[in-house]
């Protein structure tokens, strides 16, 4: 920046590079709306009044405000690569997310950091990391690779690293454990910042958690839940992506006094939700719609997320801050008619400017990450008790119930499934190791009455999950997915009725985002034929069943799992 030049263009003496001119300013600290010209010098803004610019753009009648920025999300939960991503969201006014790249990581360690860092350079949009905390997720979890202090150190050098992500290890954090405090200790020593993921975490538990450095939550699924952890100095970021849906728990957060301290996040969101409903665009319209008042809204993703995250001169229309600015049409429907980035135009009506797509590199442990044996239809039976145990699922949301019951004569007939009473066999099968475990369990609320589905995304070990009517199409999915390479698939009746690869470490697809579009809309709908419930996202909710960070009670590689105690509950290996 020179410095003498945006001098002198505050001052009028000189004309701005751009002046966007006519518009309605959103001022973030007073939350008014300014009727000013915006000067812009070297990608930063210069000042707001009556300015003549070398370029001038007329947007009178609208309104202008900061870039979004998304508190936190996993480029990799979007089944997209980055560019895919922003030619999803850039238009939609995202100017910047604070990405957390644990899934890539776990799958393929170090190399998959600088894998996706890699796919992130020369776009237009800002992406920043946050370092994986915790790689495997937690003790009991079968990663392909695990991150120690020592591996994460170097990348706190990187320009856009700023901090460590998620710490989903509470229990570990509040038991002192040693390889934790040293992750928590080197990012306080590189002055980063340390998010969190605590579902229910209270007391002194929560003392202790607060305690070791980390300063936010993103699990809230009730207000005072987020008005307790607020209480004890934690930033709460409201969710509202694909699978979890907590905007509308979380409303009394959007007010003042406590808005103040809240952010917008999505943390997982799909193409189809990017190209239909928006981005953070789209938690805004909802949020307003709900009664949140825009400037409470809009400053929750823009002025918040950059205080919080250290960000200086980012997230407000003002002198010296960075030109990231998004022309509105109004605060009714909130269309993103234009959007800039350090001063150039990077979107408008809709469409990205530039085309950043780029060739995918190739790279051994990213593209060829499956390792494990051909499924075999045998390893799927399972002795039945007479108490059962159940993996309950709950409508929009990632939390789940332990049922317990008792098995029918059908069911006892049908290895453990009985679809009359919506029980139904999940797998999942280790495929970084080759080791050949297989956890199985029962699950209830899925719905499907026939066939089954299969996905290799699943969190956050990302080994390949499974569920369905029958241990034939269970085994059926699970191989077709293996022979993709990573992928999603729909079978019913041993065969494969919709599928979409995922060749980037079983994770993200090489299509576009609007033929990733349509292969997840054609999956929804078979998945859809064969039953699934309409309370649930059918490929979200099944790659969070084996997440053992989130309680109650999961199923992975080893079996069973209670969360809270960190125990298997059911062996299965």
């Amino acid at each position: 920046m020179n410095l003498k030049k945006i001098i002198d263009v505050a001052m009028g003496r000189e004309k701005a590079d751009l002046v966007l001119k006519g518009a309605s300013v959103l001022n973030v600290f007073t939350e008014q709306l300014e009727h000013k010209d915006v000067a812009i010098c070297d990608g930063m803004i210069a000042g707001l009044g009556l300015y003549d610019g070398v370029k001038e753009v007329d947007v009178s009648g609208k309104i202008i405000v900061p870039g979004f920025m998304d508190a936190h999300m996993h480029l990799e939960s979007t089944l997209l690569t980055p560019a895919q991503f922003e030619r999803g969201s850039l238009p939609r006014g995202t100017t910047a997310v604070m990405a957390d790249p644990h899934e890539i990581a776990n799958v393929a360690g170090a190399e998959g950091l600088d894998y996706i860092m890699r796919l992130c350079e020369d776009l237009d949009m800002h992406i920043y990391f946050n370092l994986p905390s915790c790689v495997p997720a937690a003790p009991l979890e079968e990663s392909g690779e695990t991150l120690e202090a020592e591996d994460l150190k170097p990348y706190y050098q990187h320009k856009n690293v700023l901090g460590l992500a998620e710490m989903m290890n509470s229990v570990g954090v509040c038991e002192g454990e040693e390889a934790l405090l040293n992750k928590l200790a080197d990012a306080k020593e590189f002055g980063g910042i340390i998010d969190g993921h605590a579902p229910f975490l209270g007391g002194k538990d929560l003392n202790a958690y607060v305690a070791s450095g980390v300063r936010s939550d993103h699990e809230c699924t009730d207000a005072q839940e987020a008005l307790d952890k607020l209480a004890r100095g934690q930033w709460i970021m409201v969710r509202e992506g694909t699978a979890a849906k907590n905007l509308n728990a979380l409303l009394p957060i959007c007010k003042p006094p406590y808005c103040n301290r809240a952010m917008l996040c999505t943390d997982d969101r799909h193409p189809e939700d990017l190209l239909r409903e928006g981005h953070l665009d789209a938690i805004i319209r909802k949020a307003v719609n709900k009664g949140v008042k825009p400037t409470h809204a809009i400053k929750m993703c823009t002025l918040n997320t950059a205080t919080y995250f250290g960000l200086k001169d980012y997230g407000a229309i003002a002198p010296g801050y960075h030109a990231d600015i998004v022309v509105l049409s109004d605060f009714i429907d909130f269309t993103v008619e234009q959007v800039y980035i350090d001063g150039k135009a990077v979107a408008k009506n809709g469409s990205v400017l530039n085309d950043n797509v780029k060739p995918i590199p190739d790279c051994e442990k990213v593209l060829r990450s499956f390792h494990m044996q051909p499924v075999k239809v045998e390893k799927l039976y399972l002795p039945i008790k007479e108490r059962q145990r159940v993996i309950g699922l709950k409508k929009r949301e990632l939390l789940t119930d332990e049922i317990i019951i008792q098995p029918t004569e059908h069911g006892l007939n049908n290895n453990g499934i009985d679809i009359d009473r919506d029980v139904l066999k999940a797998a999942v099968f280790e495929r970084h190791h080759n080791t050949g475990h297989i956890g199985i369990g029962f699950i209830s609320g899925y719905g499907i009455k026939r066939g089954a589905i299969a996905t290799s995304v699943a969190h956050d070990s990302h080994n390949l999950i499974a569920v369905g009517c029958s241990d034939e199409d269970i085994a059926a999915a699970a191989e077709a997915v293996r022979e993709m390479g990573g992928g999603m698939v729909v079978v019913d009746n041993g065969k494969v009725v919709e599928s979409l690869p995922l060749p980037i470490a079983g994770l993200m697809s090489t299509l576009t985002i609007e033929e990733v579009e349509k292969r997840v809309d054609r999956l929804k709908e078979a998945a859809s034929e064969l039953g699934a419930s309409a309370d649930i996202d059918p490929f979200m909710t099944l790659s969070f069943v084996s997440l053992p960070v989130i309680p109650v009670i999961r199923l992975n590689g080893k079996g069973v799992i209670n969360v809270n105690r960190q125990e298997i509950v059911e062996a299965t290996f």
